[in-house]
C-alpha cells in the first residue's frame, strides 16, 4: 500500500487558494444574509476601533475580537450548507452541528463585547473628553 500524495506546493498553488478564498467570501456575501449582517457590524465598528484613543496593542484586539465574528460566522454558514447538502430530512445530529455553529457565532460576539468593554472602560479617561474627534489632530499640529 503506498502512502500518501504528497501537493506540491508553489506560487501557482497559492494564487489558487486565494482565488478559492475570494470565491467562498463572494459566496457567503451573496447567499448568506447573516454573514452580511455580520459584516456591516465589523465594517460599522472597524473605523470606531482605529479612532479610539487606546493602544495599538488594544486597537488590534478590538479588530480581531471583530474577524472572530467573520470567522465564525463563515464556519458555520459552511457547517450548514455541508449538512443541507447531504439531506434536508431533520435528523438530530444534523440539528446539534447547526446548533454548534450557531453557539460558535454567539460566543464570538460574546467575545467581542468582553474585548471591547473592558478596553473601553479601562481607557474611558481618554475616551470622554473626545479630544480624539478634535481636527486638526495634535499629531498634525
Amino acid at each position: 500500500m503506498a502512502g500518501p500524495e504528497y501537493k506540491r506546493r508553489d506560487f501557482r498553488n497559492f494564487f489558487r487558494s486565494v482565488g478559492y478564498a475570494v470565491e467562498g467570501f463572494r459566496a457567503a456575501v451573496q447567499h448568506e444574509p447573516s454573514f452580511r449582517e455580520d459584516l456591516i457590524f465589523v465594517l460599522c465598528l472597524t473605523p470606531v476601533a482605529v479612532m479610539l484613543p487606546v493602544k495599538a496593542v488594544s486597537t488590534a484586539v478590538m479588530l480581531g475580537s471583530l474577524f472572530v465574528i467573520i470567522i465564525a460566522e463563515l464556519l458555520n454558514s459552511a457547517i450548514e450548507w455541508t449538512i443541507d447538502d447531504i439531506s434536508l430530512e431533520k435528523r438530530l445530529f444534523a440539528k446539534r452541528a447547526k446548533d454548534m455553529g450557531s453557539a460558535a457565532v454567539f460566543l464570538a460576539y460574546i467575545n467581542c463585547a468582553v474585548v471591547w468593554g473592558v478596553i473601553i472602560y479601562s481607557n474611558w479617561h481618554r475616551i470622554q473628553t473626545l479630544e480624539f474627534l478634535t481636527w486638526p489632530p495634535q499629531f498634525l499640529q
